[in-house]
């Protein structure tokens, strides 16, 4: 945290029986705030008590709170919103490889308490400006049965909760498990998914067991996870700030219906690489946050997903004019479809082109990636593009990658604007590292970068903002169902950006146009691959077969203020966004049809828009048949429009001053 974001701040300190401050006490005291500033958790004034006098700490803010607390000598968590539960009661601990456990008996030494709040702009967003501000409670804390030192932070902002571990002493510690719980309430469903799997709504108690003998197996789901109570509460487990650590899963537990269990990855998430069963860390270390984003409704969830940026560290980058975020299409691979892909990116709107996996021969056996195939000239592909201002992508498979400072170099020296990099599937420690590290190589060489695969985000597009994308992610690859589309906004694109393949004008849709249009303003994804499976460019020469185009032409991917209208998690969403003047809303259903009526009332007052209408047509006898109707109509924010969509369709809107 910089100086000038430093707020209020209280602490207590180690005292002799009578209250007094012993020599003693005071050198811990000392060694406490030095091992606590390294881990960057000091503050910047004490106050100082008696221990044993905070067997409970609670942060607070906005109607949500999170507690920790000592029971029966054992760390223990709960979080709770406008006082309905969130997480009930729920272990806390860390499981050392020597069998040390951190957490099951323990003393509390130090509580400290601060409340902050900043603002800051993002080179590009949901949102123009974040607010982060949160009450944070701080404990240090002793294993009675070791001897050893150790942290819990926990976090309480309008939007959510979060907690991490810390390991203040200097020393080196390797950790075996995470033993953070969390108990939802009764008759709670969890929305579970692994890999590029459908999501399952389940108990959870009641997990699919996944995996194979070559990756991590059990009853378990990635993160993001989205969990809806019976009180209408939502809520999402994510994590944040993921750095030098195994990425984390969530497992039911045996007899515990209601709960699920932190699991550190061992493995990569499609078996690849070594096995980790352990991580060492150099301390002062803090472990990544576990976040849980709430809302209150639906829609109100979704608006809180910037709760994972916040937890994240802060922009490393001095300069961020060169990333630009935008539109891309995959060129087939010739010299040819380069060329004409370039031509078609201009009359579309779009702002890059991109060679995909074989520009440089077969991705699983030729690992020099420093030369294309001789179907592309690929210096005068770049050469024409760039002289159009497109940028290009060159897609990398991580086999390529054994001296990735130097690619990089070779590519920036080519005119190359960003790398796609595929089969990334993270999951160990040296996984972590090797993706941190891809995305601060990439930065040095001022190259935007996309991953590709099993990754899933920790937030680090904060700290890295050139990291402009990541998959992990069942897309339009897959062509999915409705449900799982009107899924996603709640659980995936909570974490962060995910790279999805927009694919209109596909007959594999099994959803309408209408609705694949919508995607481009519901889901947040700032670099935005369309007409992903599209070959044959000629077949949009007719605009008049296509009255999606306009839309696609003039949709932004990043944006200065985003609200979500009505959503409801499986069923359906609709979320307006604002770049500059215009506002861009979609609205998108699963399979059953529906009007939504939304009040515009976030349009300034007394400006009158031109709201242009791509909606569902007359049902065709499938969804993909249906086409799309485009008509004009003046609004204010006084308007409510009635949304209608077909089975498995959609709307999409511009919203432009008249």
């Amino acid at each position: 945290m910089r100086a000038s974001e430093h707020p209020e701040e209280h602490a207590v300190a180690p005292a002799d029986r009578s209250g007094t401050m012993s020599r003693r006490g005071i050198l811990r005291g000392a060694v406490v705030t030095a091992g606590m500033a390294a881990a960057g958790l000091a503050g910047s004034r004490a106050a100082y008590a008696a221990p044993g006098r905070c067997p409970e700490a609670t942060a607070r803010l906005g109607g949500t709170s999170v507690t920790v607390s000592v029971v029966d000598g054992a760390l223990r968590w709960s979080a709770a919103r406008d006082g309905r539960t969130v997480i009930g009661s729920s272990a806390l601990g860390l499981a050392l490889a020597d069998g040390t456990v951190l957490g099951s008996r323990v003393d509390v030494l130090d509580e400290r308490r601060r409340t902050v709040r900043t603002k800051w702009s993002p080179p590009y967003g949901r949102n123009a400006t974040v607010t982060d501000h949160f009450q944070e409670q701080r404990w240090l804390l002793r294993d009675t049965a070791s001897g050893i030192r150790f942290g819990v932070q926990i976090r309480a902002y309008k939007t959510g909760v979060a907690l991490r571990y810390v390991l203040p002493d200097p020393r080196t510690a390797a950790v075996a498990a995470e033993l953070t719980t969390f108990v939802f309430p009764d008759d709670t469903t969890v929305y579970s998914a692994r890999d590029e799997n459908p999501y399952v709504p389940v108990a959870p108690g009641a997990i699919p067991v996944t995996g194979t003998a070559d990756t991590d197996t059990g009853p378990l789901t990635d993160l993001p996870l989205a969990a809806t109570f019976p009180d209408g509460l939502i809520a999402c487990v994510c994590e944040s700030a993921r750095l030098d650590f195994p990425r984390l899963m969530l497992s039911s537990v045996d007899g515990q219906p209601n709960t699920l269990a932190a699991f550190l990855m061992e493995h990569t998430a499609r078996g690849t690489g070594q096995v980790e069963t352990t991580a060492t860390v150099t301390t002062p270390f803090a472990t990544p946050w576990r976040a849980v984003v709430i809302g209150s409704t639906h829609a109100e969830l979704v608006d809180n997903a910037e709760l994972v940026l916040n937890l994240a560290p802060a922009n490393e980058l001095d300069d961020t004019s060169w990333i630009k975020p935008g539109k891309v299409f995959r060129c087939e691979l010739t010299t040819a479809a380069g060329l004409a892909g370039a031509d078609f990116a201009v009359a579309r709107g779009l702002d890059f082109i991109e060679y995909d996996a074989g520009w440089y021969g077969p991705e699983f056996s030729t690992f020099d990636a420093t030369k294309p195939i001789a179907a592309i000239d690929l210096p005068s592909v770049i050469s024409y593009a760039t002289g159009k201002g497109l940028g290009v992508f060159l897609y990398v498979n991580q086999l390529a990658l054994s001296d990735p400072d130097s690619l990089f170099a070779l590519y920036k020296s080519w005119g190359v604007t960003g790398i796609k990099l595929g089969f990334i599937n993270d999951g160990t420690q040296s996984m972590t590292n090797q993706i941190t590290h891809w995305a601060q190589t990439a930065a040095r060489h001022r190259l935007l970068i996309d991953m590709h695969d099993d990754v899933r985000p920790f937030g680090y597009e904060r700290t890295y903002p050139n990291w402009v994308n990541m998959e992990g992610v069942r897309g339009n690859e897959q062509f999915p169902t409705a449900t799982h589309n009107v899924t996603l906004p709640f659980a995936r694109n909570i974490g962060g950006p995910m790279d999805y393949t927009i694919c209109y004008g596909q007959s594999r849709n099994k959803t309408t146009n209408a609705h694949q249009m919508a995607m481009a303003a519901v889901y947040y994804q700032p670099l935005n691959f369309l007409f992903w499976y599209d070959k044959t460019l000629s077949k949009y020469d007719n605009a008049a077969n296509w009255p999606g185009l306009p839309w696609f032409n003039a949709v932004p991917t990043t944006w200065d203020e985003s609200r979500t209208l009505a959503a409801s998690i499986g069923e359906y969403i609709a979320v307006a966004r604002r770049n500059g003047s215009s506002w861009y809303l979609g609205a998108m259903t699963n399979e059953t049809a529906r009007t939504l009526s939304l009040p515009l009332s976030f349009l300034d007052d007394g400006t009158t828009y031109t709201a242009t209408v791509y909606a569902d047509g007359t049902p065709g006898s499938s969804p993909y048949r249906t086409p799309v109707v485009v008509s004009t109509r003046t609004v204010t924010s006084a308007t409510t429009l009635d949304v209608a969509m077909a089975t498995a369709g959609g709307q999409a809107v511009v919203l432009t001053p008249a």
